[in-house]
């Protein structure tokens, strides 16, 4: 997790490059504590001052373009001919221990591919995760939520992130992987600090080695499970392609799920629209979710390309090999096609579009959905416990994520487990 020190302090990896828009003068920092605590501010001055295409830095000194135009960031996700997922050029300039690094770099999985290596992996994927029986999904989110609850319930107070959100993912996804506890703790550990940039490049070879114990255990006693499917792909994955792919699975499942589960909880904690609908109001926990993929999308600024040659768009030239960002959460609140109703609208970019588009939506809903519904049923009666401007983001140029969600509660008998 990020440190107050490393927050305030990161360390610098300046990068050659060419500028992705000329503009003069300083970039701005998506890494900035300024930046988490007040994005919709941002992404306005943003818009205000340079429109649909904003100069960046990922990290001192890691300039980027952020896309923040939805029609924009619609043309580019949907062009991978000109704008490949594809990292191996931009990473010769980039020093092995930048804090941004492991996000970006090149891997043998489809998040990082393009043409034929992309459908190959892509669809090893989609195989894999067709296997979910969706309804035995719902039974185990239930046999994970329901302890959790009975870990706070009769305190009255809880942290919902490192009491019930983190914890719930990361048994989901161990599940649907066939994880031991264990290989996934090493995991998670490793993404965190991945994904807040803090001491990345450990992050990533935790992460990698824990990879590697998992694919290990599934080649030798394969199960009903993405894994065993994934090894069983007629694609033939070796080890080092099989560890990439499953690190997908846990920097999709994990963190996103989390932060997508905390960030809906919040709003219905705290707008009467969805406080009233707790006690029998009027909008639902869908309701919840798809504003929240819409106002704050549990991963706000991602989907990175880098284009082959230098290209124009919207009347600048961007660079060649440099980080093409599409700010999710700066696209689907572009004025343009913004119009404040969110209730079963699913044209927001939170699952991405075209050929890197998620295939788990259905999966992350299920467990998010069911996660936020098995805690307002037993404790109906949930509050913040602090006020709404208290509440602290974590800094990180990628997610939108809380760093607690504190929230008080009548203590309640323990839940029934069956």
């Amino acid at each position: 997790m990020t440190t107050p020190d490393s927050a305030t302090h990161p360390r610098s990896c300046p990068v050659a490059h060419g500028s992705p828009i000329d503009f003069g003068g300083p970039r701005i920092a998506l890494y900035s504590e300024e930046f988490a605590a007040d994005p919709h501010h941002a992404y306005r001055e943003m818009r205000r001052k340079y429109g649909s295409l904003v100069p960046v830095e990922l990290s001192p000194g890691v300039p980027a373009t952020l896309v923040i135009g939805y029609y924009t960031a619609l043309r580019i996700l949907n062009d991978p001919d000109h704008f490949p997922a594809d990292s191996r050029t931009w990473q010769k300039s980039v020093p092995e221990d930048c804090p941004v690094r492991p996000m970006l770099e090149w891997r043998p999985a489809a998040i990082r591919s393009t043409g034929l290596e992309h459908t190959r992996y892509r669809d090893a994927t989609v195989a894999g995760l067709s296997g979910i029986d969706l309804f035995a999904l719902h039974t185990t989110v239930e046999q994970i939520a329901i302890p959790l609850i009975n870990g706070f319930c009769q305190d009255g107070m809880a942290d919902l992130i490192s009491q019930y959100a983190f914890p719930l993912a990361f048994a989901a996804i161990n599940a649907i992987l066939g994880c031991p506890t264990e290989i996934g703790q090493r995991a998670a550990a490793g993404m965190a600090a991945m994904f807040d940039g803090t001491d990345a490049a450990e992050g990533n070879r935790m992460l990698g080695a824990a990879m590697f114990d998992l694919v290990s255990l599934k080649r030798a006693e394969p199960g009903d499970d993405v894994v065993s499917r994934l090894l069983a792909h007629p694609a033939g994955l070796d080890d080092e392609e099989m560890i990439h792919q499953v690190l997908s699975f846990y920097g999709a499942g994990i963190e996103p799920t989390q932060n997508l589960i905390t960030n809906t909880l919040r709003l219905m904690l705290t707008d009467d629209r969805f406080a009233g609908g707790m006690l029998g109001g009027s909008l639902s926990t869908r309701d919840g979710l798809d504003e929240v993929l819409f106002t704050d999308p549990p991963m706000s600024n991602y989907c990175i390309t880098f284009p082959r040659q230098p290209i124009l768009i919207d009347d600048a030239w961007l660079p060649a090999h440099q980080p093409v960002v599409i700010s999710i959460a700066g696209s689907n609140n572009d004025p343009t096609i913004n119009t404040g109703e969110y209730t079963d609208n699913r044209s927001h970019l939170a699952w991405s579009v075209g050929p890197h588009a998620c295939p788990a939506r259905s999966v992350a809903s299920l467990i998010a959905q069911d996660a936020i519904d098995q805690l307002l049923d037993a404790l109906p009666e949930l509050h913040l416990a602090v006020p709404l401007d208290e509440l602290v983001w974590r800094p990180g140029p990628f997610n939108r994520s809380l760093a607690t969600l504190p929230v008080t509660f009548p203590k309640s008998p323990l839940l029934q487990i069956f």
